[in-house]
């Protein structure tokens, strides 16, 4: 039996995949010793972000998933909590 995967399913595996792939891409470059090796775990890092970014925004352009707008007061809240844990 074949199974039949929806446009949405699909798209919300590739981004969950690439979520995952920066995460292991992160700590490898994180625990790299030789600089070579560390240069090209980065740029694989960046092409994975550079990959969820774009089926992230796939996504929202078909209304997969939807990105409600922040309200003012908790953008400002969210700075404040910010602003006070980096003093």
């Amino acid at each position: 039996m074949k199974a039949t995967f929806s446009e949405k399913e699909i798209l919300g595996d590739g981004l969950a995949i690439a979520k995952y792939s920066t995460d292991n891409y992160n700590m490898f470059s994180n625990e790299c010793s030789h600089e070579n090796v560390r240069s090209t775990m980065m740029r694989i890092l960046n092409e994975e972000h550079d990959i969820q970014d774009e089926v992230f925004h796939m996504m929202a352009a078909k209304g997969f998933y939807p990105t409600p707008a922040a309200e003012e007061k908790k953008i400002q809240e969210a700075k404040q909590r910010f602003m006070n844990g980096c003093k």
